[in-house]
Protein backbone atom coordinates (compact mmCIF):
# COMPACT_ATOMS: atom_id res chain seq x y z
CA UNK A 1 0.00 0.00 0.00
CA UNK A 2 1.00 3.06 -1.03
CA UNK A 3 1.71 5.85 1.52
CA UNK A 4 0.16 9.50 1.63
CA UNK A 5 1.79 12.44 1.45
CA UNK A 6 0.69 15.52 3.76
CA UNK A 7 1.30 19.06 3.02
CA UNK A 8 1.56 21.00 6.11
CA UNK A 9 1.04 24.67 5.35
CA UNK A 10 0.30 28.14 7.14
CA UNK A 11 2.05 31.41 7.94
CA UNK A 12 5.10 31.87 9.24
CA UNK A 13 5.58 31.38 12.35
CA UNK A 14 2.52 29.48 12.88
CA UNK A 15 4.29 26.72 14.59
CA UNK A 16 4.46 23.70 11.91
CA UNK A 17 7.94 22.79 12.27
CA UNK A 18 7.37 22.41 16.42
CA UNK A 19 3.88 20.49 15.67
CA UNK A 20 5.51 18.45 12.92
CA UNK A 21 8.07 17.06 15.65
CA UNK A 22 5.59 17.14 18.63
CA UNK A 23 3.43 14.41 16.10
CA UNK A 24 6.40 12.54 15.17
CA UNK A 25 7.13 11.31 18.20
CA UNK A 26 3.92 10.14 18.97
CA UNK A 27 3.61 8.73 15.47
CA UNK A 28 7.19 6.97 14.64
CA UNK A 29 5.22 5.49 11.83
CA UNK A 30 5.82 9.25 9.98
CA UNK A 31 8.12 10.44 7.76
CA UNK A 32 9.46 13.70 7.59
CA UNK A 33 10.41 15.36 4.22
CA UNK A 34 13.37 17.21 5.30
CA UNK A 35 13.97 20.33 2.95
CA UNK A 36 16.62 21.54 1.07
CA UNK A 37 16.32 25.47 1.80
CA UNK A 38 18.73 28.24 0.37
CA UNK A 39 19.30 29.50 3.59
CA UNK A 40 22.69 29.50 5.95
CA UNK A 41 21.95 25.68 8.25
CA UNK A 42 23.30 28.64 11.02
CA UNK A 43 20.24 30.34 10.69
CA UNK A 44 18.36 27.69 13.06
CA UNK A 45 14.93 26.81 12.91
CA UNK A 46 13.70 23.26 11.61
CA UNK A 47 16.60 20.83 10.82
CA UNK A 48 16.67 21.39 6.88
CA UNK A 49 19.68 21.50 4.61
CA UNK A 50 21.00 24.55 3.65
CA UNK A 51 22.49 24.95 0.10
CA UNK A 52 24.14 27.78 -1.91
CA UNK A 53 21.66 29.02 -4.92
CA UNK A 54 24.05 27.45 -7.50
CA UNK A 55 23.94 24.18 -5.46
CA UNK A 56 20.01 24.00 -5.15
CA UNK A 57 19.23 24.96 -9.06
CA UNK A 58 21.95 22.40 -9.79
CA UNK A 59 20.37 19.56 -8.13
CA UNK A 60 16.67 20.70 -9.57
CA UNK A 61 18.43 20.54 -12.82
CA UNK A 62 18.88 16.99 -12.00
CA UNK A 63 15.79 15.77 -10.79
CA UNK A 64 16.43 16.15 -7.20
CA UNK A 65 13.57 17.19 -5.79
CA UNK A 66 9.75 16.02 -6.22
CA UNK A 67 8.70 19.41 -5.65
CA UNK A 68 9.84 22.72 -5.25
CA UNK A 69 9.08 26.54 -4.94
CA UNK A 70 10.43 30.10 -3.77
CA UNK A 71 9.19 31.84 -0.91
CA UNK A 72 10.46 34.96 1.02
CA UNK A 73 14.12 35.55 -1.58
CA UNK A 74 14.83 31.63 -0.53
CA UNK A 75 14.53 28.51 -2.86
CA UNK A 76 12.61 25.25 -1.18
CA UNK A 77 13.02 21.61 -2.46
CA UNK A 78 11.36 18.75 -1.17
CA UNK A 79 13.69 15.52 -2.09
CA UNK A 80 12.65 13.11 -4.50
CA UNK A 81 13.71 10.58 -1.91
CA UNK A 82 10.35 10.97 -0.50
CA UNK A 83 8.59 8.53 -3.50
CA UNK A 84 10.47 5.97 -1.64
CA UNK A 85 9.04 6.34 1.58
CA UNK A 86 5.72 6.45 0.07
CA UNK A 87 6.02 3.59 -2.00
CA UNK A 88 7.06 1.81 1.22
CA UNK A 89 3.85 2.69 2.60
CA UNK A 90 5.07 5.22 4.70
CA UNK A 91 3.27 8.51 5.15
CA UNK A 92 5.05 11.77 4.88
CA UNK A 93 4.81 15.02 5.84
CA UNK A 94 6.47 18.24 4.62
CA UNK A 95 6.36 21.93 5.42
CA UNK A 96 5.38 23.45 2.31
CA UNK A 97 3.68 26.32 1.18
CA UNK A 98 0.25 27.21 0.31
CA UNK A 99 1.21 28.86 -3.21
CA UNK A 100 2.78 25.44 -4.31
CA UNK A 101 -0.26 22.84 -3.53
CA UNK A 102 -2.27 22.91 -6.25
CA UNK A 103 0.89 21.17 -8.33
CA UNK A 104 1.73 19.19 -5.67
CA UNK A 105 -1.79 17.84 -5.60
CA UNK A 106 -1.64 17.28 -9.41
CA UNK A 107 1.67 15.20 -9.02
CA UNK A 108 0.09 13.61 -5.94
CA UNK A 109 -3.55 13.17 -6.31
CA UNK A 110 -4.23 11.40 -2.62
CA UNK A 111 -2.01 14.36 -1.02
CA UNK A 112 -3.86 15.83 2.52
CA UNK A 113 -3.21 19.13 3.17
CA UNK A 114 -2.94 20.74 7.34
CA UNK A 115 -3.52 23.93 7.55
CA UNK A 116 -1.85 25.16 10.80
CA UNK A 117 -3.77 28.38 12.13
CA UNK A 118 -3.32 31.30 15.00
CA UNK A 119 -4.56 34.44 15.88
CA UNK A 120 -2.17 37.57 14.08
CA UNK A 121 -1.21 38.36 17.95
CA UNK A 122 0.08 34.95 18.44
CA UNK A 123 1.84 35.29 14.91
CA UNK A 124 3.48 38.46 15.69
CA UNK A 125 4.73 37.26 19.13
CA UNK A 126 5.70 33.93 17.95
CA UNK A 127 7.91 35.78 14.43
CA UNK A 128 9.37 38.43 16.84
CA UNK A 129 10.65 35.93 19.49
CA UNK A 130 12.73 33.93 16.63
CA UNK A 131 15.10 36.98 15.84
CA UNK A 132 15.58 35.94 12.36
CA UNK A 133 13.49 39.09 10.77
CA UNK A 134 13.20 42.94 10.93
CA UNK A 135 10.01 44.82 12.11
CA UNK A 136 8.98 45.12 8.60
CA UNK A 137 9.62 41.61 7.56
CA UNK A 138 7.52 40.57 10.28
CA UNK A 139 4.57 42.76 9.14
CA UNK A 140 4.98 41.44 5.85
CA UNK A 141 4.67 37.95 6.89
CA UNK A 142 1.79 39.02 9.05
CA UNK A 143 -0.09 40.23 6.02
CA UNK A 144 0.60 37.21 3.87
CA UNK A 145 -1.26 35.05 6.73
CA UNK A 146 -4.76 34.93 5.19
CA UNK A 147 -3.33 33.65 2.05
CA UNK A 148 -5.91 31.34 0.76
CA UNK A 149 -5.75 27.90 -0.16
CA UNK A 150 -6.59 26.92 -4.18
CA UNK A 151 -10.11 25.73 -3.68
CA UNK A 152 -11.10 22.14 -4.19
CA UNK A 153 -8.33 20.62 -2.06
CA UNK A 154 -8.73 17.99 1.07
CA UNK A 155 -7.87 20.71 3.67
CA UNK A 156 -7.95 20.02 7.11
CA UNK A 157 -7.46 22.86 9.98
CA UNK A 158 -5.50 22.48 12.86
CA UNK A 159 -5.92 25.22 15.62
CA UNK A 160 -2.33 26.17 17.15
CA UNK A 161 -3.46 29.40 19.63
CA UNK A 162 -3.44 27.20 22.84
CA UNK A 163 -1.36 24.67 24.42
CA UNK A 164 0.89 22.71 22.12
CA UNK A 165 -0.65 19.38 23.44
CA UNK A 166 -4.18 20.48 22.46
CA UNK A 167 -2.64 21.24 18.81
CA UNK A 168 -0.94 17.75 18.94
CA UNK A 169 -4.35 16.42 19.29
CA UNK A 170 -5.87 18.27 16.24
CA UNK A 171 -3.37 17.46 14.12
CA UNK A 172 -3.11 13.46 15.16
CA UNK A 173 -7.13 13.52 14.33
CA UNK A 174 -6.38 15.28 11.15
CA UNK A 175 -3.87 12.28 9.88
CA UNK A 176 -6.51 10.02 10.09
CA UNK A 177 -8.02 8.55 7.05
CA UNK A 178 -11.88 10.23 6.08
CA UNK A 179 -14.43 8.18 6.79
CA UNK A 180 -16.81 7.29 4.05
Amino acid sequence: MVGRLYAVVGPSGVGKDTLIEATMERRRDLVRAKRVITRPTEAGGEDFEGVSVEEFDRRLEAGDFALHWQAHGLKYGVPISIETALNEGHDVLFNGSRGILAEAYALYPNMGVLLITASPEVLAKRLAARGRESREEIEKRLARAGYDIAPGLPVRRVENDGSLEEAVVQFLAALQPERV
